[in-house]
């Protein structure tokens, strides 16, 4: 019986999937049967490890392992100590526990009575979000560019499901080694925060047509306005928070962002006053406005924060 054990939730689903396809490979006359700790009994539990007319023994997966009431729990610590007594004889159990402390005096029951314990990493760091990527590249014998993994992490770093299936697509697609900044870009054309940050980055260099260009091809694609003020947003807040870092008004932990985003916002600074930020920002929620108005324009609003960052926020 192995237990998985918390951390972050794509990279606990696949952990367990990975035990079950291996016990399934090394018992191919394994029933496989899968079972949800919310909603199953103990007796649905013992049914499913139980010889059956179809197989001597079962490979099962358990899912919410947290949510098991009192009589489940008794029931898997009880078959932890009957596995380890008797590992050949016995089914399978993958359990998958979302971490914390619900649940947490079943699984100390169980870790007693003989079942193993996987932990899954979490991804809350951004380290260890930029770790993560440079191993996903690895495990394909890929190398890849600082800059991409750190553009693959500012625009998916929370939703780790993607970030991975992003980066074993990019290893299909293209054949370059390192794969670069420009193939990240190239790749996530159509998302529409990846288009959002080109337009920013373009409006913060202070080129206005190049960003404006960018805007006006990416809503001929069919991307929404307000994904791109979104975008023009995050800049501003990062670029605000930046500037609160260096005046003392707020350490970098208060400003909870990405230490390397921070950076690199820090070097945009120069040139930036309060004012000119307060009126980009105040713009910026004018041209959220205007896309949620009936009867508003939002691409002309947009096309007016953008002309507004490219000088910096001057009148």
């Amino acid at each position: 019986m192995i237990i998985v054990f918390g951390g972050d939730g794509f990279l606990n689903r696949q952990k367990a999937r990975e035990l079950c396809h291996q016990a399934c490979e090394s018992r191919p006359d394994a029933e496989f049967i899968e079972l949800d700790a919310s909603s199953c009994d103990a007796y649905a539990f013992d049914e499913a490890v139980s010889p059956s007319l179809l197989s001597d023994m079962a490979v099962v997966s358990l899912a919410n392992l947290q949510d098991a009431d009192d009589r489940l729990g008794d029931a898997l610590t009880a078959y932890a100590r009957q596995a380890r007594q008797a590992p050949a004889q016995s089914s399978v159990v993958i359990c998958r526990h979302e971490g914390g402390q619900k649940g947490k005096r079943i699984v100390d029951a169980m870790f007693r009575a003989g079942a193993a314990k996987e932990k899954v990493p979490d991804l809350k760091k951004y380290d260890a979000k930029i770790d993560f990527v440079y191993d996903r590249f690895e495990s394909e014998h890929r190398r890849v560019d600082p800059l991409a993994v750190q553009q693959l992490v500012a625009v998916l770093g929370e939703r780790t499901g993607e970030l991975s299936a992003m980066c074993a697509q990019l290893c299909f697609d293209f054949d370059d080694d390192p794969i670069t900044i420009d193939r990240v870009n190239q790749y996530l054309t159509s998302n529409p925060q990846v288009t959002g940050f080109t337009v920013a980055d373009k409006a913060m260099a202070g080129d206005t047509a190049g960003a404006i260009v960018a805007m006006r091809s990416a809503i001929e694609q069919g991307i929404d306005p307000i994904a791109m003020i979104g975008a023009l947003a995050m800049k501003m807040r990062t670029l605000a928070k930046a500037s609160a870092v260096k005046t003392g008004k707020i350490s970098k932990a208060e400003a909870k962002a990405n230490p390397w985003v921070l950076d690199m916002a820090a070097r945009q600074l120069p040139g930036w006053t309060s004012q000119g930020l307060g009126r980009c920002i105040r713009m910026l929620a004018w041209a959220d406005e205007q896309s949620k108005t009936n009867g508003g324009d939002p691409v002309y609003a947009l096309e007016r924060s953008i002309e507004a960052i490219a000088v910096k926020g001057r009148a």
